[in-house]
């Protein structure tokens, strides 16, 4: 197997632990499918006896099974020693003598082993290409009811042989059925490329075929975000690759400062920034009056009759921000010119200082579902003058206003947008649960355990039906 030199932006790890808690789900699904299997009507002679056998149903499945890692390969699904409960409509001709009525048959010893093949398909999206799937049945039993019972007993062999080779035949193609159309189904609800907003999107495409081991199923994803206006124009990935070592909970995700930086990078280049920081800002009263005795010279020497007209501050983000991540947590740098304006009524705005602006904010990285989300606060802020390191100094009075300005009302409008985060690479109906964050140097890791919110049947006839799973 071929392994991209390309770092992912996103690795996914599921363990042992994680697949203890989908082999009831997987049991449920299994017997669901087979419990759906059609068997022909069987006519058949044997000596003096002609009978009929129609309308066989599957009425009970008592299955011991058992799901695991298959190193190298993908999934493997064992069924052991276990039973299957058919009933079925007989119609028996013995000389003159003719009967009918139902008949409770147990195919015992039933044995399955069937492996699921892993890889990653052209789009990039995980998928099972492949089932290797073997069964057999060790032997079956009927038990006939009516006047005529135990007369029959005796052909009971004759039947159930017949019966045993045509549900032998039927169970792996039942599996498989269940395995390359229903599971992929599910799998093809995992994002691969998809829009985010109407800004960006984002690549979830599988950089090569899953590493199975015993113990855990690692896959790792480009986990790169894209403006949806230039979808080519994209960050190359320099980050760390992430190191997944841990084992103890059912997932682990692990997401690389590339991650972030190529959302920050797509968001800039798509010009959400900007808008966010213009739409927001409202002039706090002290801070006009800063601003005003702060410039009160430039508007004397520029124009005296500017002096009573309303001042603004007009903010521009001039460069992507960059994340960095520490064990000690996440940050964000922001660099923006911020440009001092008076506002003459119907004439053009007249400037009256351009600034640079350095913010540092915290960043709180959370799970909720399958969402990632991010929640910001500004720790550091910095503004020093373009014009000269006179002004600079002058500037000084402003920093702390400034600060508040931006705390108070453009944090919070970032923070309220970026709440809805983006979906994590899990297929619909399948939660992160009891999620614990972790930092480390150029990555963090959010491990967690896993939740069904709905079974795979629904999960899958949701998806056949066309229906989204849109709950966060």
């Amino acid at each position: 197997m071929a392994i991209s030199s390309e770092p992912p932006g996103c690795k996914i790890r599921i363990t042992d632990r994680g697949l203890e808690m989908l082999k009831a789900e997987t049991k449920k699904f299994v017997e669901e499918e087979l419990s759906n299997i059609t068997m022909p009507e069987m006519r058949g002679k044997e000596g003096r006896f002609q009978y009929t056998i129609k309308d066989v149903k599957i009425t009970e499945l008592n299955l011991t099974s058992d799901l695991r890692f298959q190193p190298d390969v993908g999934l493997l699904f064992e069924v052991q020693n276990s039973s299957i409960t058919l009933n079925f409509q007989r119609r028996i001709l013995y000389w003159l003598f003719y009967d009918e009525g139902a008949i409770n048959a147990s195919a015992e010893g039933v044995n399955i082993f069937t492996v699921l093949h892993l890889i990653k398909d052209k789009d990039g999206r995980l998928k099972i290409s492949n089932v290797t799937c073997d069964a057999f049945i060790t032997k079956m039993r009927a038990r006939f009811s009516g006047t005529l019972g135990r007369v029959y007993d005796f052909i009971g062999t004759f039947l159930t042989t017949g019966m045993r080779f045509v549900l032998n035949k039927q169970i792996c193609p039942a599996l498989n059925h269940a395995a390359l159309v229903l599971i992929n189904q599910l799998l093809e609800t995992i994002p691969v490329r998809t829009e985010v907003d109407s800004y960006v999107g984002i690549d979830y495409s599988l950089l090569h075929d899953p590493v199975v081991t015993e113990t855990s199923l690692d896959m790792d994803f480009r986990g790169m975000f894209y403006d949806l206006k230039n979808e080519n124009e994209t960050l190359v990935n320099y980050a760390v690759n992430p190191v997944v070592r841990e084992y103890d909970r059912m997932i682990y995700l692990s997401l690389s400062e590339y991650f972030f930086d190529s959302g920050l990078f797509s968001y800039f280049k798509g010009g959400l920034q900007k808008q966010l920081l213009l739409d927001s800002f409202q002039m706090p009263k002290d801070l006009e009056m800063l601003l005003r005795t702060t410039y009160l010279g430039t508007i004397m020497m520029l124009n005296p009759a500017l002096m009573e007209h309303p001042l603004s501050l007009e903010l521009e983000v001039t460069s992507p921000p960059r994340s960095t991540i520490k064990t000690s947590g996440a940050s964000v740098a922001v660099n923006c010119n911020v440009k001092v304006l008076v506002l003459p009524p119907g004439k053009p705005a007249v400037q009256l200082s351009s600034m640079t602006m350095e913010g540092k904010f915290n960043a709180k990285v959370s799970m909720k579902g399958k969402h990632l989300a991010i929640h910001l606060d500004l720790r550091r802020f910095k503004i020093f003058s373009n014009q000269s390191a006179l002004e600079s100094l002058a500037l000084i009075p402003l920093q702390g206003p400034l600060k508040t300005m931006l705390q108070i009302s453009v944090v919070p409008l970032i923070n309220n947008y970026i709440k809805r985060g983006v979906q994590i690479p899990l297929p619909d109906g399948i939660d992160f649960i009891e999620e614990v964050v972790e930092y480390h140097n150029g990555y963090i890791i959010v491990g967690a355990n896993l939740h069904f919110r709905t079974g795979l049947r629904e999960i899958i006839e949701r998806k056949l039906s066309g229906e989204t799973d849109n709950s966060i």
